[in-house]
């Protein structure tokens, strides 16, 4: 868990939002573009949570193969 911070509700355009500085954004693992899930709880408490894309089984077979090949001297010798 990291320290609490404090953010300020600002106007932009008809709108209000949530500036995410750099910072925020390394920490939770986001960028521009990425989605997220929006809850609010019981007394208010908003909760977001990123949507992490579910990886195709064929995409993770060709991923596990490509690391395979990369490492297959180390693979070797592990074994």
């Amino acid at each position: 868990m990291f320290d609490l911070m404090i953010k300020t509700i600002t106007k932009i355009g008809n709108s209000q939002g949530i500036m995410f500085d750099a910072a925020l954004m390394d920490l939770a693992r986001l960028k521009v573009g990425d989605q997220i899930n929006l809850t609010v709880h019981e007394g208010g408490a908003i909760y977001l949570t990123p949507v992490h894309p579910v990886v195709a089984p064929e995409e993770a077979a060709v991923a596990a193969r490509r690391t395979i090949a990369r490492n297959r001297e180390l693979f070797r010798r592990l074994a």
